[in-house]
């Protein structure tokens, strides 16, 4: 009997897609408050810019430290299993976000506040480092023949999810209190309501069941000892090829949220109001564009030629950025935010899909985890410090010209490795 979406996998793919939203629902938070208040509070004043650049670069701690999370769980989602590992990634990102709540600032606790708030966003990255991996080979590792790419993209749903209750709570909040509240304790509400949504997505985790592909493959050998020692001295072609392919996805991504949040606001002075409304108007292109990445990877084209596509897409929109966002519209801001979130479906929906295709099922969540998040530090960590600087010397010419280099960069990887191999079943 030929088997579909809804052959008894609804589970599985809601504590792929939930856990996930968590884990992006929190990362954004912060990415927000960094875009809007943390270079205030956290950093000696010195100039506007050089607070932005520092409260970015506490964005960029998280992305040093997902490589490191993805190499921990990954050692013991290939040893252990998939389930237990996905619980101990999203308790650890939900309680470091949680913290950063009850922070004291830079005027009341000095270089100690800055060295805290670092601590923790180094534990959100290791988190985060673990989760994506794991959520995706949940649900491809349950995937029927011809449905991968669609159970893929319920991982990848989440970032739209996240991004879409981060910036809901960030918009309901400004409307709520007064600019100084939000200022002083207002920023910290979404931090605090992350634990809410931790022990929501714990109780979806605990009840799903191992994934077939990892059953299986234990039942056939032992489990590597050290499963990033194997990885790489067996597989490093696979591991350079999957990380600089989805470097691209993150470039665009991180330029067309956390960068333009803080231009829009701090250089062109659009209302903090306005911009996360026009962000949260544009994120439903985002999942319009993850949908039609799943169908047609799974139906006409398949993953890879659906991502090189996505790249192509991306580097027209870093083309974009300087005509669109410094026209002073806030029409066209909203028009780019919407277009790049688009594009950045096709470059991102797929990964999930992709990405497990390079690696036996024996080192699949660790060469999974490391592949995307070394993409994500070396595309998003630097980003938003990289695009600030550019900015602040040249205008926004410079900094779609880095966006567009970025996806180019991918869309070489993937020109170059066309490997196309099938997940083991």
């Amino acid at each position: 009997m030929k088997r579909s979406l809804h052959s008894g996998h609804g589970h599985v793919l809601l504590a792929s897609f939930v856990g996930t939203s968590i884990e992006f629902y929190d990362f954004y938070i912060y990415a927000t408050a960094a875009s809007l208040v943390l270079g205030q509070l956290f950093f000696p004043a010195s100039s506007a810019t050089g607070q932005q650049i520092a409260a970015f670069a506490t964005m960029a701690v998280a992305f040093v430290a997902r490589p490191v999370g993805a190499a921990l769980f990954g050692h013991f989602g290939d040893r252990v299993g998939r389930k237990s590992t996905l619980v101990a990634s999203l308790l650890t990102m939900g309680l470091s976000t949680t913290l950063i709540a009850i922070l004291p600032t830079y005027e009341q606790a000095g270089l100690w506040a800055p060295l805290a708030l670092c601590t923790l966003r180094f534990g959100q990255g290791v988190g985060l480092g673990g989760e994506w991996g794991g959520a995706a080979l949940l649900a491809i590792e349950n995937a029927p023949r011809g449905w991968r790419a669609r159970y893929g993209m319920f991982p990848q749903l989440g970032a739209p999810a996240g991004l879409f209750v981060a910036n809901g709570v960030f918009l309901a909040i400004g409307e709520w209190v007064t600019p100084m509240q939000f200022y002083v304790w207002g920023w910290r509400i979404p931090f605090a309501l992350s634990a809410l949504l931790v022990a929501f997505g714990l109780y979806i985790r605990l009840t799903v069941a191992e994934t077939p592909a990892f059953t299986a493959a234990r039942n056939q050998a032992a489990p590597p000892r050290v499963p990033i020692a194997e990885l790489v001295s067996v597989h490093a072609k696979a591991i350079i090829a999957g990380t600089i392919g989805a470097i691209g996805c993150f470039v665009l991504y991180y330029v067309a949220t956390a960068f333009t949040l803080s231009y829009a606001v701090k250089a062109l002075g659009y209302s903090m109001q306005l911009a996360l409304a026009a962000q949260l108007a544009a994120i439903p292109f985002l999942v319009l564009g993850i949908f039609l990445a799943a169908w047609l990877a799974d139906t006409r084209f398949g993953e890879w030629r659906v991502l090189a596509g996505g790249c192509a897409g991306a580097i027209l929109a870093g083309c974009l950025i300087s005509p669109m966002i410094e026209s002073g519209s806030p029409v066209l801001l909203f028009a780019y935010i919407a277009l790049a979130l688009l594009t950045m479906g096709f470059a991102y929906g797929p990964l999930s899909g992709w990405l497990p295709t390079l690696f036996p099922a024996r080192v699949r969540y660790t060469g999974v985890s490391l592949s995307f998040n070394l993409a994500g530090t070396l595309g998003g960590g630097l980003t938003p410090i990289v695009a600030t600087a550019l900015s602040a010397r040249g205008g926004l010419g410079p900094v779609g010209l880095y966006a567009s280099c970025g996806a180019a960069l991918s869309l070489f990887a993937l020109l170059s490795i066309r490997r196309k191999a099938a997940v083991s079943e």
